[in-house]
């Protein structure tokens, strides 16, 4: 049926595909694109009005006609969403199997709520949410037993946002994101993928809405290839949720959407439990989306994005008078007893260990083995000595804090200091001070600082947690100190450099071996509790790999270097995801933020390390290893002398964001501004970047050698451009 004999173009044959809704517009466009690809094709359309009324056959079978001329496989089927059975025996009857299903059939009854009636409401959702399900129910056995399926729902903006006269409409488009994002989750271990799309293009049910000068702009052929990837067996997206909007042959847009939540408020007192008051008293906080998250599951919407909240919420909530008429802010300049702390060797190599040191790395014998001449302790170890201290805070004899429950208290921010090697055995004396304590409403911020003296009293460590006790703010303290050490934001450009590495699927349970025991780090059950199939690493697990990967990149593993470090932890990781950490270099401090690759969320915000005068950017702050691509760019350095009329092409400035493994690994600049041209590794220094490039190393090598298609990359998602993309096309890759 196609003219297009590329073998990289994505094909369906053997693929068998259903199309609700087919008759026309956006599933005529659906049915046409992927019988044109191969798939075998049942164009089911009832026939009937966009209101939902009457019933022809003409619709399915002008579609299957067009099919059926240019070479393809289609057969009609007229039956309603809701006798979604029938339909999928009509798949199974003529071509054996069911692998693809969108499900795009929808009617239109508008009416503000006022007048509409049960009629309107009932039949907008029998055709959108309920025909939806029935068709989907039908093939899931089919697509189960032979381990793929790919489900497409058919969604709409005004089931986020909503839309005047479409209460009906609306209820049902975000209903079925709903239920495309559960099939989503019990469908993965069955290669059954369901994603939801928002079309914006022309069809039956919106020829009336767009004025007449846009919908030359709004063609549905522009929004099938959307769905033809989705539905395609090399896409492995799952679960999200899709905007697609064209504007001409040459220019269209794809939108991926996230649900944003504020990080809100916890607005329990613990004397007078939730109440409307202290809602109000909270508003601006619950409300506040300079702080954001962009949950993706269940369990990470019912949870904060600190770890030890999960072990707040098992807690019974406070009922009753309180026991105490404690003020936190009493506990300001407390002193808790002196706590000593004693470490051999071991403990040194067995948190290296825990933080991902590695016999395969270059340099492992200095963590790894006493012996070694260079054998030393990883400055994040600081932490450790006085982990034990941070424990006397809850003994029960600080002022204002007997009425703290222990398992609401949250771990939100660490700063360490080295103000001396650290030994690599030896005693180390704790000396802990409440420093001040601050009312954010809905819990009180408790910052303890602890400074570790080695046995000749010199100060070794200097360490201040930030923790937060859920549920005993509203004391009438003050909200801010000049005492604590705060987060900064890393500077708004690309970073300089990043490091990625994936933890062990047994990183927590080492870890805890360095005096860190939560069962919700090594019992599944109690993990279960806060919403989690599986136990998690520990924030300061995190925390070390990060401090490593900024030694490693800018610092070469040189612990002399270190001075000190700030982060805040605000995300989860769960053993055996990858940490990569994006880096900023400023003179002699290095700003960085780690995320969860797998999930693309921070699970560290608002760090920065202070390495001592004169560190530079190491060699393998890039990568480890060469790129393939490495060698493209030399040539492209030696020929651009040479070709004077590139220069005059182009004129402008790309950026290549070069990745490994999913994870960014080297970035290089195109420079074009001037006749001579330059290319280098690093972020455009005498401008910003026009256009700026993604792409997987392997793929640019091979666009380089045309063993691949920059075009066919690019619609399929593999290379990402934004900017001026025109420059792109004048450069011919």
């Amino acid at each position: 049926m196609s003219s297009v004999t590329d073998s990289k173009m994505l094909r369906f044959a053997n693929r068998v595909a259903v199309i609700t809704g087919a008759g026309g517009g956006l599933g005529r466009e659906y049915a046409l694109l992927l019988a044109s690809r191969g798939a075998a094709v049942i164009v089911n359309d009832l026939g009937g009005d966009t209101k939902g009324g009457g019933k022809s056959s003409a619709a399915a079978d002008k579609v299957v006609q067009e099919i059926r001329d240019k070479g393809g496989r289609a057969v009609p089927n007229y039956d309603s969403v809701e006798d979604g059975e029938k339909i999928i025996e009509t798949a199974l009857k003529h071509f054996g199997r069911i692998d693809i299903l969108v499900n795009n059939a929808g009617i239109l009854r508008d009416r503000t709520i006022a007048r509409t009636s049960d009629l309107d409401w009932d039949l907008v959702h029998r055709v959108h949410l309920r025909g939806s399900f029935l068709v989907s129910r039908a093939a899931w056995p089919h697509m189960k037993k032979q381990n793929f399926g790919r489900i497409i729902m058919t969604a709409s903006a005004a089931g986020i946002y909503g839309n005047f006269g479409q209460t009906n409409y609306s209820a049902a488009k975000l209903g079925l994101a709903g239920m495309s994002n559960t099939l989503a989750l019990e469908g993965r271990k069955y290669n059954i993928f369901c994603n939801t799309i928002a079309p914006v293009a022309i069809s039956r049910m919106t020829e009336d809405i767009f004025p007449d000068e846009i919908k030359p702009l709004l063609k549905p052929v522009n929004v099938a290839p959307l769905v033809a990837y989705l539905c395609h067996e090399d896409s492995e997206e799952t679960g999200d949720y899709l905007k697609s909007a064209v504007g001409s042959e040459n220019v269209s847009m794809r939108f991926k959407v996230r649900w944003q939540r504020a990080n809100g408020a916890v607005c329990l007192k613990s004397d007078q439990g939730i109440t409307p008051e202290s809602v109000r008293d909270n508003w601006e906080q619950i409300t506040d989306f300079d702080e954001s998250s962009n949950p993706s599951s269940v369990a990470e919407s019912m949870t904060t994005i600190l770890d030890s909240i999960r072990q707040a919420q098992s807690a019974p909530p406070p009922s009753g008078p309180p026991v105490t008429s404690d003020n936190p802010s009493d506990a300001v300049g407390h002193v808790l007893p002196t706590n000593n702390f004693e470490y051999t060797s071991r403990d040194v190599m067995l948190y290296n260990l825990g933080v991902g040191v590695s016999t395969q790395q270059s340099d492992y014998l200095k963590f790894l083995f006493e012996l070694n001449q260079d054998f030393c302790v990883l400055p994040t170890f600081g932490v450790i000595p006085a982990f034990s201290a941070l424990q006397s805070l809850l003994s029960g004899d600080v002022p204002g804090m007997n009425s703290i429950n222990p398992a609401r208290i949250l771990h939100g921010e660490q700063f360490l200091e080295v103000v001396k090697p650290i030994p690599t055995s030896g005693t180390l004396r704790n000396e802990a001070v409440v420093t001040d304590v601050l009312d954010k409403k809905s819990g009180a911020v408790i910052l303890m600082d602890i400074n570790s003296y080695d046995e000749n009293n010199d100060l070794i460590l200097h360490n201040q947690f930030s923790t937060f006790a859920v549920g005993s703010g509203g004391f009438g303290g003050k909200r801010s100190s000049d005492k604590a050490v705060v987060t900064v934001k890393p500077p708004d450009r690309a970073p300089d450099a990043s490091m990625s590495e994936k933890t062990s699927v047994d990183q927590a349970a080492l870890y805890r071996l360095s005096g860190d025991y939560n069962p919700l780090h090594i019992d599944p059950s109690f993990a279960a509790m806060g919403g989690f199939g599986t136990p998690i690493l520990h924030g300061l697990c995190s925390f070390g790999f990060s401090g490593r990967h900024v030694l490693k990149t800018f610092c070469d593993n040189d612990v002399s270097k270190f001075k000190a470090i700030k982060v805040r932890f605000s995300g989860v990781v769960l053993p055996g995801q990858t940490i990569q950490t994006d880096m900023w270099k400023e003179g002699n401090r290095i700003y960085f933020r780690s995320k969860v690759v797998e999930t693309g969320k921070d699970c560290i915000s608002g760090a920065y390390m202070d390495i001592t005068e004169g560190s530079q950017l190491s060699q393998t702050s890039s990568s480890v290893g060469a790129l393939k691509s490495d060698v493209v760019f030399t040539e492209i350095g030696k020929h651009l002398a040479a070709d004077a009329n590139l220069y005059k092409k182009v004129n402008g400035i790309i950026a290549y964001k070069i990745t490994n493994g999913g994870s960014l690994a080297k970035t290089w600049t195109l420079d074009l501004k001037n006749p001579t041209g330059s290319v280098y590794e690093g972020n455009p220094k005498s401008a910003k970047a026009d256009a700026t490039v993604t792409i997987e190393d392997a793929d640019f090598a091979d666009i380089a050698s045309g063993a691949k298609n920059a075009q066919s990359l690019f619609q399929s998602g593999k290379l990402k451009a934004a900017g001026n993309v025109m420059l792109l096309m004048k450069m011919g890759r």
